[in-house]
């Protein structure tokens, strides 16, 4: 559909897609010191852990889109380097959980951090009306992804 069209479907797309640069740039700085030390995949499931707590290894394996016994090897390296731990399903022991370590939640924690700090500063260029439609249109775009809202998350910034 052309940018002129009269339902703004291609403005939306092309102001979202011009966002998604800016969010971006500022994605990549937060995390840059952490992907010194793990993989992007690996800070990956770090934040899911931290957002959800401890998973079973194949529930964590579909959440990344990753074969199983590929996976198994990845959280080996993670563990290895202290990142995560794995431990037997008290209501399962033929089921195993992981979870991170307090390195893993730190990792995560101080590029939330940091990425709060960016957004921040990008934010308080705005008028208290330009915020308030930032609020509105990013809570509508979080919500038409799927993404759970702030709230529902144990690490607050994620």
């Amino acid at each position: 559909m052309p940018k002129g069209a009269p339902d703004g479907v291609g403005a939306a797309v092309d102001a979202t897609l011009t966002a998604s640069r800016a969010l971006l740039g500022v994605v990549a700085r937060s995390v840059a010191n952490a992907l010194e030390l793990v993989t992007p995949p690996q800070f990956r499931v770090l934040v899911i852990l931290s957002a959800e707590g401890p998973l079973r290894t194949g529930t964590l394996a579909a959440r990344m889109d990753a074969v199983p016994s590929t996976f198994t090897r990845s959280l080996d390296r993670m563990e290895a380097g202290g990142w995560i731990t794995r431990r037997e399903n008290p209501d399962s022991r033929r089921e195993v959980l992981v979870d991170l370590t307090e390195s893993g939640r730190h990792l995560v924690e101080e590029a939330t951090a940091r990425r709060r700090q960016e957004i921040r500063s990008v934010i308080t260029h705005l008028s208290p009306d330009e915020r308030a439609a930032v609020i509105r249109g990013l809570t509508l775009f979080a919500s038409a992804a799927g993404e759970p809202p702030i709230d529902d998350l144990l690490v607050p910034g994620l």
